[in-house]
């Protein structure tokens, strides 16, 4: 049985919502309920990987391990593979790796079960998920990011063979291509562990530069995703999903109890 261990990157600095990870929601910071929701579901270790000292300090207080990591570094996956090879120097404790937003307070954690199983049974370097654009305007969205792949009708797991703002693909002769479905990119990852720790050696990709997704420098250096399209990523279908801005926040101290 594969060994996993799921990795939270937490970060102070957000232009959007200062002191995000620490902000109260209904008696738990932000920090702690992704921490508790995780637990109760995934298997193997959780730490979370700690931008700045006062968020290892906040873990200490619900029993958390946190790992603090430079403050500096560019992406949540950068700062997961810090982590990581903090705890794991030789690379040898973990073969899957879970990399689970920190502010992703009302995202089923049930989602990464799904992912871990794909890792395990395909192979492949890392596992993500879609969910199916409902409005043409949300997928025209450069925002909202596409995954590109062949499914069949019927099949909800695929390769990913490119990732875009863009719309895509395009859809040439309507009147005979049966699935036109379009795929929004939800930045959930499970990586295969060696995976991950390639994946930051390496140099910025050209394609990853020019659309500003890092899932791009993968693809260009030959490596293997798969997707799963999702119907539902929720616990609680009317919070969001995630707490990005003030809005968000009130909204989740409506409904997170």
């Amino acid at each position: 049985m594969a060994k996993v261990v799921t990795m939270i990157p937490v970060r102070m600095a957000s232009t959007r919502l200062p002191n995000k990870p620490l902000l109260d929601i209904n008696g738990k910071t932000l920090v702690q309920r992704v921490y508790e929701n995780v637990k109760k579901v995934v298997p193997g270790d959780i730490y979370i990987a700690a931008g700045d000292e006062v968020i290892v300090k906040e873990c200490e207080k619900f029993g958390a391990k946190a790992i603090l990591t430079d403050p500096s570094l560019p992406s949540g996956t950068d700062r997961i593979a810090a982590a990581l090879k903090e705890i794991d120097p030789k690379g040898e404790k973990y073969d899957i790796v879970v990399n689970f937003q920190g502010d992703s307070l009302n995202v089923d954690p049930e989602i990464n079960n799904k992912l871990i199983e794909i890792v395990e049974e395909t192979g492949c370097d890392i596992a993500t998920c879609g969910m199916i654009f409902k409005t043409k305007e949300a997928s025209e969205n450069p925002a909202n990011v596409k995954i590109v792949m062949g499914l069949r009708d019927g099949e909800v797991e695929g390769r990913c063979l490119y990732f875009t703002r863009a719309v895509a693909p395009f859809t040439r002769n309507p009147e005979k291509t049966k699935n036109q479905d379009l795929y929004h990119h939800l930045g959930i990852y499970v990586y295969n562990a060696k995976s991950l720790a390639k994946i930051v050696t390496l140099p910025v990709g050209v394609l990853e530069a020019r659309e500003s997704l890092e899932q791009l420098r993968a693809l260009e250096n030959g490596m293997y995703i798969r997707a799963k399209i999702v119907e539902n990523l929720k616990l609680n279908q009317d919070a969001p999903a995630d707490v990005d801005t003030e809005e968000d926040l009130i909204e989740a101290r409506k409904y997170i109890r």
